[in-house]
């Protein structure tokens, strides 16, 4: 190690172990024990108690989809019966038709009111009108009076202009050659005499010729002695004047002093101004930023310098780096490997007491529960299992057999009573019905010895109405009594 963090003395290290072996290890035994008993929850617990809880919940699930399948589908049969087939119904047998019917009424209407009267208006009395009123009075004035005459006016037209055909061409052509000549003799020869005889000798004669002689004999020499005046007596002086007078008066008079003066005294000014200036500026400046430093920054920068940074350095930071390194990182650096060290120490303390305390619960509890399950509670499982619940377990097979065969014996037993039933019930009935028979008879041959005997209906003669009283069987006085006939003869 170096001589900035040096390795602490024992007096620091022993101390620090002990103490925070003891304040670890009782945290890593409740630590261990919390591990363990969170794994035996999850094992014992939580697994079995989320296998049941997701069994719960899938059957649930299952549950509540077969729930929500069964009422889906209700709800489907109800909207499909109560819903769906009446509306579709009621589009069938009512709206369908109806509609239908509206269509045709709305089409009929529409034709009645927007179509049927301009079609019969037009067949009915624009087409006739039209056609009889005045297509077929045309046809007949063009056929008896327009077309004949058009056909005798255009022979007459054809016949006369035939004849104004021969006749106008060899008159235009007289007249023509007359107005011709007339026209020369009226408006071109007259002008054309004019042009060649009059106006085209003046102008040559009278206008031309003296104006090139003027110009060839006056004009041309008077415009060459001009000339030669002003360029002699008035160019050629003003020229000289401004070649010899006025240009050498500009040039040393004016431009040379300027350039002189521009080059030997306002350049050197200039220069030595613009050296001036800008040094001037920076030493001004510089004395500004000086006096400026003088006054704001050096008291402070000294104060900073001098006071502040040595107090801080030496008062502060140098005694805290000096507790941190000799101190503070030491003893830190101490307390993190005796947690680690002790951490470890308490793990296997900690895994010692539970081994010792394991094998005391299985030393006094399991084993002897392990004993006890062999020795005793197996031996007397298997001997009810065979003795007991085996023979126990036959007879109710048995008595399961024989109950089923119990029950095919009533079921035809009772097919057989029922049958048996049915036939008596038949007999009885027959037998009831020959006893009815037996005393209507008997009943019929005593009335005919107490009365006499009736007459067959054989005769012809209609047979005399037999009366009997309503819910009685005692005969009206003088009437024959009506057979009784049991109603299920009757149908």
């Amino acid at each position: 190690m170096t001589m900035e963090s040096p390795p602490p003395p024992a007096l620091i290290r022993i101390p620090v172990r002990i103490v925070v072996l003891v304040a670890v290890l009782l945290v890593r035994m409740v630590w261990d024990a919390l591990v363990a008993a969170a794994h035996v929850l999850d094992r014992a617990v939580l697994r079995p108690a989320g296998r049941g809880l997701a069994h719960a919940l899938t059957g649930l699930h299952q549950g509540l989809v077969r729930v929500l399948t069964g009422v889906g589908r209700g709800l489907g049969w109800l909207v499909h019966h109560l819903a769906a087939r009446p509306v579709r119904w009621l589009d069938r047998t009512v709206l369908a038709p109806v509609g239908r019917g509206l269509a045709v009424g709305g089409r009929v209407l529409g034709k009645l009111l927007l179509v049927w009267p301009w079609v019969g208006l037009w067949r009915y009395l624009l087409v006739p009108v039209a056609r009889y009123g005045i297509a077929a009075p045309a046809r007949w004035l063009h056929r008896t009076l327009l077309r004949p005459t058009g056909r005798g006016l255009a022979r007459a037209l054809a016949a006369v202009g035939a004849g104004l055909g021969w006749f106008l061409p060899r008159l235009g052509r007289v007249l023509g050659t007359g107005a011709g000549w007339l026209a020369r003799a009226v408006f071109v020869w007259p002008w054309t005499g004019l042009w060649r005889y009059v106006v085209v000798p003046v102008c040559r004669h009278g206008i031309a010729v003296p104006s090139v002689w003027l110009y060839r004999r006056v004009l041309v020499p008077l415009g060459a002695g001009l000339s030669f005046l002003l360029e002699k007596g008035v160019f050629v002086p003003v020229a000289a004047l401004f070649t010899h007078v006025l240009v050498p008066l500009l040039r040393y008079g004016v431009v040379v002093p300027v350039l002189w003066f521009d080059r030997y005294v306002l350049t050197p000014v200039g220069k030595g101004l613009g050296w001036l200036f800008p040094r001037l500026g920076r030493g001004i400046a510089v004395a500004i930023v000086l006096l400026a430093k003088a006054v704001f920054v050096w008291p402070w920068a000294g104060l900073w310098r001098c006071v502040l940074v040595p107090l801080v350095r030496y008062g502060i930071v140098v005694p805290l780096g000096w507790l941190w390194n000799r101190v503070l990182v030491p003893v830190a650096r101490e307390v993190r490997d005796a947690l680690a060290l002790c951490w470890r120490v308490a793990g296997y303390v900690s895994r010692a007491v539970g081994r010792a305390v394991g094998w005391t619960v299985r030393t006094l509890v399991g084993l002897p529960l392990v004993w006890f399950w062999r020795s005793v509670c197996t031996p007397v499982g298997h001997w009810i299992r065979d003795h007991v619940w085996a023979p126990a377990r036959r007879g109710a097979a048995a008595a399961g057999r024989l109950a089923a065969t119990a029950g095919r014996l009533a079921a035809t037993a009772g097919r057989v009573a029922k049958e048996t039933l049915t036939g008596a019930g038949r007999a009885a009935r027959e037998a009831l019905a020959s006893a009815r028979a037996a005393v209507r008879e008997a009943r019929r041959d005593t009335w005919r010895a107490l009365v006499g005997s009736v007459r067959s209906s054989g005769s012809g003669e209609p047979e005399a109405a037999r009366a009997r009283t309503l819910g009685s069987t005692t005969n009206v006085p003088g009437a024959a009594p009506a057979p009784e006939i049991s109603p299920r003869k009757r149908g």
